[in-house]
């Protein structure tokens, strides 16, 4: 798998964590680690937002093919 299949998401509703992730204040966080790792922009996109709206582009052109 890699960076194009995986989408980062968060639930601070239920048990478990990241630490230095505990809440949505320290989402910064997520994103400056990804950066000290060499991720590059596009990657991080993709894994905050890219993937999903790609998968759901995808989905929603099956949908429309199946229903015509």
């Amino acid at each position: 798998m890699g960076y194009s299949h995986v989408r980062i998401s968060s639930d601070f509703d239920g048990c478990g964590g990241v630490e230095g992730w505990s809440d949505a204040s320290e989402t910064f966080n997520v994103t400056l680690e990804l950066v000290n790792r060499s991720y590059t922009g596009k990657e991080i996109e993709q894994l905050w937002s890219g993937n999903l709206l790609r998968v759901l582009d995808e989905v929603q052109a099956v949908a429309k093919k199946m229903q015509s």
